[in-house]
């Protein structure tokens, strides 16, 4: 039977979502005031600027630490990831990334005609890309794909360890795009464009952190002249929405109480499925602790595919996701569940996890 499909599950009002990473908490109240000043000023009505409010611009640089580099606001962090690797895909040689990861870039390069390689982290230490895999297949002008933390196991790169392919990616003239969407739940995170501004992209999301997933906002943040190749020729030049952007602002000026609140919530609930699991025995956390607002559990030696295992699930109403989006190598082997939610949805996934145990046991 095939998985529902995302507009199947939206018809379902009483799902628990836990499988796409983002925020379902109660919204800031100034964030949500913004949206609705917003629409009573129609601002709907209007195209925004294309390069997205310079409050907006600043808010992000300020929530980065990086004062010597522009930002361009983008209708989906995945909206100025594609026009990234469309308008480099011409002059790299191929894309580095890791399976486990995200699969969309390597697509967005192909259409350029240009390799991928994907190198296995699922069984490496710390569950990441490392400076000696990428040495071994690094060609001069290639774009590394960094994803930090991991999407979907959770790990996190030290800054030893971003130095490393930093070096690598400097004697080869290579690029770097560090994909910092998970970066607000990390304890530590370090940024590639501190240590590399010279070719380095950093790409942020409000979808994950602020809960803006559906007003589709992101932005990508580079050296401003590095930044001016892809903003010369924008994929939209009419700007993203002028309602997301307000949400955005009023959750950036805010977002010390807000962030403060949000990995408090996201750590007990990760702690909870993570006490789930090893209380019934059924499958192993893959990264622990996980340094995003998801984990990775291997299911592995449970005799059950990941597809069924989320089918499963999804039958007591509570989604999460399977490994195979995300994994062609070991897809099978995982689930993904997100935990930045209500901590009464991760109650329920815990009565499902632990429905689900008792029945493989019979």
């Amino acid at each position: 039977m095939p998985a529902p499909t995302f507009e199947e599950l939206l018809a379902r009002p009483t799902l628990a979502w836990m499988g796409q990473n983002t925020t379902h908490l109660e919204p800031p109240a100034a964030v949500v005031a913004a949206m609705t000043a917003s629409v009573a000023s129609r601002e709907f009505q209007l195209y925004a600027p294309p390069l997205g409010f310079e409050r907006l611009r600043e808010l992000i640089l300020e929530d980065l630490g990086l004062a010597e580099a522009d930002a361009w606001v983008t209708d989906g962090a995945v909206g100025g990831l594609y026009h990234l690797c469309t308008v480099l895909a011409p002059e790299i040689s191929q894309l580095i990334t890791s399976d486990p990861g995200w699969p969309w870039p390597g697509r967005f390069v192909g259409i350029g005609g240009r390799p991928l390689t994907v190198l296995d982290v699922y069984d490496q230490p710390g569950a990441k890309l490392s400076a000696a895999q990428i040495a071994e297949v690094i060609e001069p002008r290639s774009l590394i794909y960094l994803i930090d933390p991991l999407n979907p196991l959770g790990s996190l790169y030290s800054r030893s360890e971003l130095e490393a392919i930093v070096a690598l990616a400097r004697e080869t003239e290579s690029y770097i795009v560090h994909d910092c969407t998970y970066r607000h739940f990390a304890e530590g995170h370090s940024l590639v464009a501190e240590l590399y501004p010279e070719r380095t992209f950093t790409t942020y999301s409000f979808s994950k952190w602020l809960g803006l997933a559906g007003l589709r906002l992101g932005a990508v943040v580079a050296a401003p002249e590095l930044l001016t190749r892809l903003t010369a020729v924008p994929a939209n030049p009419l700007g993203a929405p002028i309602l997301a952007q307000r949400a955005a602002i009023a959750g950036l000026e805010g977002r010390g109480p807000w962030l403060q609140m949000l990995r408090e919530v996201n750590r007990r609930n990760i702690a909870a499925v993570e006490r789930v699991v090893a209380d019934t025995g059924f499958g192993s956390i893959v990264v622990s602790p996980s340094q995003a607002n998801f984990l990775a559990v291997d299911v592995s030696a449970t005799g059950l595919h990941s597809e069924e295992v989320c089918a499963r699930v999804l039958a007591q109403d509570v989604f999460i996701r399977p490994g195979t989006y995300q994994s062609p190598h070991f897809g099978a082997r995982f689930v993904k569940i997100s935990t930045s939610v209500p901590e009464h949805w991760v109650d329920r996934f815990s009565e499902a996890w632990t429905t689900l145990a008792q029945e493989a046991a019979r």
